[in-house]
């Protein structure tokens, strides 16, 4: 079955990230983001796109202007959205762009998971950045074989032209500046010094000083003024400016340097399969001594948090037997019904894959639902069969069973129609922003409905039938020596809808 960490989201918007080569002008960058604008306008499903190109120094995510994202507001259509986001990615195929197509909330979701947006991440660490590079490009080569693999991009982490200034520490110390206050000195004639502040009305507008777009050459640098304690002093005295490339950025992760391949599944094959692929190819990639890699993404939260429930799961039915034993004082029923639990299992997962839903968190929290119903249900019956034979004589045989399993079979019948009914509306309409979540938990619920109580109404009769009779036997003798243990609401006709809630 498809594992997931959270079922597939149907937000009805779309936000596609563009990477350009970083370096590229706002100009360039502007342009071939309204060619992009229009490419997706072409789609029928868009309705409107707009688009956001670079972030401020002080954004929390900034980015430069070689970053836009698209943020796409679709109609409903009958074309299943793979289908749309392949016609996407198709149209813009045409331009030099890294494309990654998701929804904002999974954006957010993949971000909070592993930092990067994406629902996949190889995370390479290392110290040199040319190493770091061709690793990643290498390894997204060979990531390219594996199917169902869609928006594979390395992290732009890339050489860019720069402009180098070396302080040269003997004639800086000879006009008297040391190299931290020429470094000042040239943060603020380079990046601007707020001056004054104009005040106009309600709106305050700050003064920067800072050099001409003309000056930011090499000539220009070499010629600019610094002021040292022995007076104005040209840079070119007290440092070297040369012109060379140096990468635009670098990232560290946990006191390393790291560089991140990044993609997303088509939405078609199973992420568990993708990721099991990736990992072979991971392993199988050899590097450097002082590299290593590690895989991140949602995947590796629907695994954790697999174990954790997995974990959780054995917890709870170690104390539901502990229960059932102190309530009956035999192992043998609490084992009949702990049985129909796993067995009724078997709906859900015929459900879930009739509903082409996969194994999530969601529908992990609907077979814990399901195993309090299915116990409830065993207790029903077994409990009546302890009644009539302890307040009304019946003798332990087919009789008793059968008689207790049809005044049973009313109230186990009206519980799970009530709950099922209640479900019905989450059934339908998966596609529904909002719903993402609670149908596959209504999915899994009903179909446990279904098989639990068919399986309950045959299974628990026929196990009591075969093993009951023992402990069933040292109830009633541990009663006859004690009247007030095992006490038992009487199975009256009046009683029956009592007991069964």
């Amino acid at each position: 079955m498809p594992r997931a960490f959270l079922p597939p989201f149907n937000e009805g918007t779309l936000l596609i990230n563009l990477q350009f080569n970083p370096g590229i002008s706002l100009a360039e960058s502007d342009r071939l983001g309204q060619i992009a604008e229009r490419l997706v306008m072409e789609v029928p499903e868009v309705k409107t796109v707009g688009r956001r190109t670079g972030r401020a120094e002080l954004d929390e995510h900034a980015e430069g202007v070689h970053n836009s994202e698209l943020d796409v507001d679709l109609t409903r259509s009958e074309r299943p959205k793979e289908t749309v986001y392949n016609e996407i990615r198709r149209r813009l195929e045409v331009l030099p762009v890294s494309v990654a197509i998701g929804q904002p909330i999974a954006h957010r979701l993949d971000h909070m998971l592993s930092g990067v947006r994406a629902q996949l991440a190889v995370k390479i660490y290392g110290e040199d950045l040319d190493t770091l590079r061709t690793l990643a490009s290498s390894l997204r080569t060979r990531l390219q074989t594996i199917p169902g693999l869609v928006d594979l991009q390395v992290e732009k982490q890339v050489l860019i032209p720069q402009l180098k200034v070396t302080p040269d520490y003997e004639r800086a110390s000879l006009y008297g500046i040391t190299p931290a206050a020429l470094t000042e000195a040239l943060e603020s004639l380079s990046n601007g010094r707020e001056v004054s502040q104009i005040v106009e009305g309600n709106r305050r507008f700050d003064v920067v000083m800072r050099i001409s777009d003309a000056n930011r050459s090499t000539t220009g640098l070499e010629d600019l003024l610094v002021s040292t304690p022995m007076g104005f002093v040209p840079l070119r005295k007290l440092a070297t400016i040369e012109e060379g490339d140096g990468p635009n950025q670098i990232l560290r992760e946990n006191g390393q340097r790291r560089i991140v391949v990044s993609a997303n599944g088509d939405g078609e094959r199973d992420m568990a399969a993708i990721v099991a692929d990736v990992r072979r190819i991971v392993a199988e990639t050899s590097l450097p001594r002082g590299y290593a890699t590690a895989l991140e993404g949602t995947f590796k939260a629907q695994e954790e948090a697999a174990i954790v429930i997995g974990l959780l799961s054995l917890v709870s039915l170690a104390l539901i037997f502990m229960v059932l034993y102190q309530r009956y004082q035999s192992t043998v029923l609490a084992a009949i019904i702990i049985a129909n639990i796993p067995l009724g299992l078997i709906g859900s997962v015929l459900a879930l894959w009739i509903a082409g839903q996969p194994l999530s968190v969601a529908s992990m929290i609907g077979f814990i639902t399901l195993a309090g119903i299915t116990a409830r249900n065993g207790i029903l019956k077994i409990s009546h069969y302890i009644n009539l034979a302890l307040f009304e004589g019946e003798q332990f045989g087919r009789d008793l069973v059968v008689r207790g399993s049809l005044e049973r079979l009313n109230p186990v019948l009206m519980t799970a129609l009530a709950a099922g009914l209640a479900l019905v509306p989450l059934l339908f309409g998966a596609g529904e922003p909002g719903r993402e979540i609670l149908h596959p938990v209504a999915v899994t619920i009903f179909g446990g409905l279904v098989s639990a109580t068919l399986i309950d109404t045959i299974l628990t009769p026929l196990m009591f039938l075969r093993f009951g009779e023992k402990p069933l036997q040292r109830i009633a003798a541990a009663r006859a020596v004690d009247p007030g243990a095992m006490e038992a609401t009487p199975a009256g006709p009046t009683s029956q809808m009592t007991e069964a809630f």
